[in-house]
Protein backbone atom coordinates (compact mmCIF):
# COMPACT_ATOMS: atom_id res chain seq x y z
CA UNK A 1 0.00 0.00 0.00
CA UNK A 2 1.39 3.40 -0.88
CA UNK A 3 1.92 6.24 1.57
CA UNK A 4 -1.09 8.05 0.11
CA UNK A 5 -3.31 5.02 0.58
CA UNK A 6 -2.43 4.77 4.30
CA UNK A 7 -3.80 8.21 5.12
CA UNK A 8 -7.57 8.41 4.82
CA UNK A 9 -7.52 12.20 4.30
CA UNK A 10 -5.35 11.85 1.19
CA UNK A 11 -7.55 9.17 -0.37
CA UNK A 12 -10.52 11.49 -0.89
CA UNK A 13 -8.19 14.15 -2.34
CA UNK A 14 -6.74 11.57 -4.72
CA UNK A 15 -10.23 10.54 -5.82
CA UNK A 16 -11.37 14.13 -6.31
CA UNK A 17 -8.34 14.87 -8.51
CA UNK A 18 -9.08 11.72 -10.48
CA UNK A 19 -12.70 12.78 -10.80
CA UNK A 20 -11.62 16.23 -11.98
CA UNK A 21 -9.26 14.76 -14.56
CA UNK A 22 -11.97 12.38 -15.75
CA UNK A 23 -14.54 15.17 -15.98
CA UNK A 24 -12.06 17.43 -17.80
CA UNK A 25 -11.32 14.64 -20.26
CA UNK A 26 -15.03 14.11 -20.93
CA UNK A 27 -15.60 17.85 -21.36
CA UNK A 28 -12.69 18.14 -23.79
CA UNK A 29 -14.06 15.19 -25.78
CA UNK A 30 -17.53 16.79 -25.85
CA UNK A 31 -16.06 20.13 -26.87
CA UNK A 32 -14.08 18.55 -29.71
CA UNK A 33 -17.17 16.63 -30.91
CA UNK A 34 -19.32 19.77 -30.82
CA UNK A 35 -16.67 21.79 -32.64
CA UNK A 36 -16.45 19.09 -35.31
CA UNK A 37 -20.25 19.11 -35.71
CA UNK A 38 -20.22 22.89 -36.02
CA UNK A 39 -17.40 22.74 -38.59
CA UNK A 40 -19.26 20.04 -40.55
CA UNK A 41 -22.47 22.11 -40.60
CA UNK A 42 -20.57 25.23 -41.63
CA UNK A 43 -18.72 23.42 -44.40
CA UNK A 44 -21.98 21.90 -45.68
CA UNK A 45 -23.58 25.34 -45.89
CA UNK A 46 -20.50 26.83 -47.55
CA UNK A 47 -20.26 23.87 -49.93
CA UNK A 48 -23.81 24.48 -51.13
CA UNK A 49 -23.05 28.15 -51.71
CA UNK A 50 -19.78 27.34 -53.50
CA UNK A 51 -21.66 24.85 -55.68
CA UNK A 52 -24.30 27.42 -56.62
CA UNK A 53 -21.66 30.08 -57.21
CA UNK A 54 -19.56 27.68 -59.28
CA UNK A 55 -22.56 26.79 -61.43
CA UNK A 56 -23.31 30.45 -62.02
CA UNK A 57 -19.66 31.12 -62.90
CA UNK A 58 -19.74 28.19 -65.31
CA UNK A 59 -22.85 29.57 -66.99
CA UNK A 60 -21.26 33.00 -67.20
CA UNK A 61 -18.15 31.44 -68.73
CA UNK A 62 -20.21 29.69 -71.38
CA UNK A 63 -22.11 32.86 -72.29
CA UNK A 64 -18.84 34.82 -72.30
CA UNK A 65 -17.30 32.25 -74.62
CA UNK A 66 -20.24 32.58 -77.01
CA UNK A 67 -19.88 36.38 -76.86
CA UNK A 68 -16.19 36.08 -77.70
CA UNK A 69 -17.03 33.88 -80.69
CA UNK A 70 -19.55 36.45 -81.88
CA UNK A 71 -16.97 39.18 -81.48
CA UNK A 72 -14.45 37.18 -83.52
CA UNK A 73 -17.07 36.65 -86.23
CA UNK A 74 -17.81 40.37 -86.22
CA UNK A 75 -14.10 41.16 -86.56
CA UNK A 76 -13.82 38.76 -89.49
CA UNK A 77 -16.89 40.31 -91.13
CA UNK A 78 -15.51 43.83 -90.64
CA UNK A 79 -12.14 42.92 -92.14
CA UNK A 80 -13.92 41.10 -94.98
CA UNK A 81 -15.13 44.50 -96.18
CA UNK A 82 -11.48 45.34 -96.98
CA UNK A 83 -9.90 41.91 -97.60
CA UNK A 84 -11.00 38.46 -98.78
CA UNK A 85 -12.91 36.49 -96.12
CA UNK A 86 -10.10 33.91 -95.80
CA UNK A 87 -7.54 36.67 -95.08
CA UNK A 88 -9.85 38.28 -92.52
CA UNK A 89 -10.31 34.95 -90.74
CA UNK A 90 -6.56 34.26 -90.81
CA UNK A 91 -5.68 37.69 -89.35
CA UNK A 92 -8.29 37.33 -86.60
CA UNK A 93 -7.08 33.81 -85.75
CA UNK A 94 -3.46 35.00 -85.57
CA UNK A 95 -4.39 37.85 -83.22
CA UNK A 96 -6.38 35.50 -80.98
CA UNK A 97 -3.49 33.00 -80.94
CA UNK A 98 -1.08 35.76 -79.90
CA UNK A 99 -3.38 36.83 -77.05
CA UNK A 100 -3.71 33.18 -75.94
CA UNK A 101 0.08 32.74 -75.94
CA UNK A 102 0.61 35.86 -73.80
CA UNK A 103 -2.09 34.71 -71.36
CA UNK A 104 -0.60 31.20 -71.15
CA UNK A 105 2.87 32.60 -70.41
CA UNK A 106 1.45 34.86 -67.68
CA UNK A 107 -0.50 31.94 -66.19
CA UNK A 108 2.57 29.70 -66.17
CA UNK A 109 4.54 32.43 -64.39
CA UNK A 110 1.85 32.80 -61.72
CA UNK A 111 1.70 29.03 -61.14
CA UNK A 112 5.47 28.89 -60.75
CA UNK A 113 5.29 31.68 -58.14
CA UNK A 114 2.56 29.85 -56.21
CA UNK A 115 4.85 26.97 -55.25
CA UNK A 116 3.59 23.64 -53.96
CA UNK A 117 -0.15 23.26 -53.28
CA UNK A 118 0.46 22.36 -49.62
CA UNK A 119 -1.01 24.60 -46.88
CA UNK A 120 2.34 25.13 -45.19
CA UNK A 121 1.19 27.84 -42.77
CA UNK A 122 -1.77 25.76 -41.58
CA UNK A 123 0.43 22.68 -41.10
CA UNK A 124 2.93 24.74 -39.11
CA UNK A 125 0.15 26.13 -36.94
CA UNK A 126 -1.25 22.66 -36.21
CA UNK A 127 2.24 21.36 -35.34
CA UNK A 128 2.74 24.31 -32.96
CA UNK A 129 -0.64 23.62 -31.32
CA UNK A 130 0.18 19.92 -30.86
CA UNK A 131 3.59 20.79 -29.37
CA UNK A 132 1.98 23.25 -26.95
CA UNK A 133 -0.64 20.69 -25.87
CA UNK A 134 2.07 18.08 -25.32
CA UNK A 135 4.11 20.55 -23.29
CA UNK A 136 1.09 21.49 -21.18
CA UNK A 137 0.31 17.80 -20.60
CA UNK A 138 3.82 17.17 -19.23
CA UNK A 139 3.52 19.94 -16.64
Amino acid sequence: MSAVGRHPGHSSTEESVGDLVSRASQQISELVREEMQLARAEMTQKGKRFGTGGGLFGGAGLVGFLAAQSLAAAAIAALALLLPVWASALITAALLAAVAAVMAAAGKKQIAKAGTPVPEQAIGSVKADVAEIKEAAHR
